[in-house]
């Protein structure tokens, strides 16, 4: 995990049909310890928290932040003549 990502902070709040409701200002990491609850909604890590208007919820959160799986080598096969 890109150590920057993963320590950037968020804003979290409790989006409904109505409005936003800001709960705090977090790291990812907390953020992503938090119980996913239906309208928990954070501010995009890329984006400054607490003045963005872009919000995302928990599972793009953890996909923003998550590192990327290593890539798996296939097995070299030989072909015999």
């Amino acid at each position: 995990m890109d150590m920057r990502k993963r320590k950037a902070i968020v804003e979290a709040a409790l989006e409904s049909e109505y409005e936003r409701q800001a709960l705090g200002i977090m790291n990812t990491e907390q953020a992503l310890k938090l119980e996913d609850s239906d309208g928990l909604v954070f501010s995009h890590p890329d984006k400054e928290a607490g003045v963005t208007d872009h919000f995302i919820d928990q599972d793009e959160l953890r996909r923003l932040t998550s590192p990327l799986p290593p890539l798996q080598s296939q097995p070299r096969t030989t072909r015999s003549s």
